[in-house]
């Protein structure tokens, strides 16, 4: 490994890539420390701190490692770039049932910048009505602000906060451009990561030896799992035929079709998180104790229960769409290919629907013990896991993302990569 990553420091452009994406993050890490203005930074920290302990503790405490503590610090990131999230998944859900929306995507190059350019819109749009009640919440309260005029404060905070999450698509772009891996993905990567050392200096002083030894092991097994479930995928082979044009002869090669087990990646656990705090917000403006607030606390049973079910049905919602059946089997029929054994058309489409239902079901089970185990393990051991399995699902795929990048880069250029023998792979 380290044979690896000197040798990726050997290629000037891969180098330069490198170089680039950590000069970002360093912008990015220096921004989460910058507040907005109008802000009480001490009377927040106060807050803040009284919102974790409270029924919403759970959203916040979630919502903050997305942000990568920005949220803690009120800063110009406090968004951070969920409504570029929001907007996408939204403009993903809307793809499925407007045909327009859907074509665009198929008309190339052109239609990719006509999309990107409706989801920078929706998230100009997000970014101001988040910002914007955010402020206005806040400002309720006159111990949080540090002007006397609740209409300003709402004016600057609301444009800081959309012009913090702007530059970070700005931001997430450029890294795409010249860096390594997904910008976006890096940055939320990136402030999920730079919680690590304070989660772990506070497990430190409030943990015994024997109940390290048991995070230790989850920790490791965890990551192991999610490299596993990640990189795993069951392939359907695939004969195109022998076809004979002139003097020149087409197919007659053997390929597949990759479904891997994972096809929604955090994306199933995002849509149901998103979900579970309605009933959280709604409690938190009812009177202290309320019916509302006890049934749905965060490691509440009906809770738990409701958020793996959501888990479950999003992680086949979401495979669905980016994974259409009736237009693979299509395209396998129009190009000459077949399955070997299943006859093309509509046997076809049912063979790979077959295949995706059952491939999916493994990997939903997955998502759903990802997403309650924190509350898992503190409820059977009675260790509090502060990072989840979410952000660690996160990271590792990031991770895997950015590594595989270098990868190619590396052997393109003929020097050996990180992975000596083969990989990991679901089999079926």
């Amino acid at each position: 490994m380290w044979n690896a990553l000197k040798n990726a420091f050997k290629i000037p452009e891969l180098r330069d890539r490198i170089f680039f994406t950590l000069f970002a993050l360093a912008i990015f890490r220096l921004g989460i420390y910058i507040p907005i203005p109008g802000i009480n930074i001490n009377a927040w920290a106060s807050y803040f701190s009284g919102l974790s302990e409270g029924a919403a503790g759970g959203f916040i405490g979630f919502f903050d490692v997305f942000t990568g503590g920005a949220l803690k610090n009120f800063s110009l990131f406090a968004l951070s770039v969920t409504p570029y999230i929001n907007a996408s998944i939204m403009l993903q859900l809307l793809a499925s049932v407007v045909p327009s929306l859907k074509e665009m995507l198929k008309e190339g190059e052109e239609g990719r910048k006509k999309y990107a350019r409706l989801t920078r819109r929706l998230t100009v749009f997000l970014g101001s009505l988040q910002a914007f009640l955010l402020t206005l919440a806040l400002s309720n309260n006159q111990g949080l602000i540090a002007t006397p005029n609740r209409a300003i404060f709402v004016l600057l905070g609301t444009v800081s906060l959309l012009g913090g999450t702007m530059f970070l698509l700005w931001l997430g772009e450029r890294i795409t451009e010249k860096g390594i891996g997904n910008g976006i993905s890096v940055l939320i990567f990136a402030g999920i990561v730079a919680r690590y050392p304070q989660y772990i200096a506070q497990a430190a002083v409030s943990l015994t030896p024997l109940q390290w030894i048991v995070l230790i092991a989850i920790a490791v097994l965890t990551v192991v799992a999610v490299i596993y479930v990640q990189m795993g995928e069951r392939r359907i082979e695939i004969q195109y035929a022998r076809r004979v044009s002139g003097r020149r002869v087409f197919g007659g090669v053997s390929t597949h079709i990759p479904i891997k087990v994972n096809q929604g990646g955090v994306i199933p656990i995002i849509f149901a998180a998103a979900i579970m705090t309605l009933p959280q917000m709604i409690s938190s403006v009812l009177p202290e104790g309320n019916l509302l607030g006890r049934l749905f606390a965060y490691s509440s049973p009906l809770y738990l229960t409701l958020y793996g079910l959501l888990v479950f049905f999003f992680t086949y919602f979401y495979s669905t769409l980016v994974f259409d059946v009736k237009d693979v089997s299509n395209n396998i029929k129009n190009y000459g290919g077949y399955i070997p054994g299943i006859r093309p058309g509509y046997p076809t489409e049912r063979y790979i629907s077959r295949v995706l239902t059952r491939v999916t079901f493994m990997g939903a089970i997955f998502l759903v013990i990802i997403a309650l185990l924190p509350s898992i393990v503190q409820g059977f051991i009675g260790i509090q896991i502060v990072i989840g399995g979410t952000s660690t699902l996160i990271a590792v795929g990031v991770a895997l993302d950015i590594l595989q990048q270098i990868e190619s880069h590396l052997i393109v250029r003929h020097y050996e990569g990180f992975i000596k023998k083969g990989r990991l792979r679901g089999r079926r």
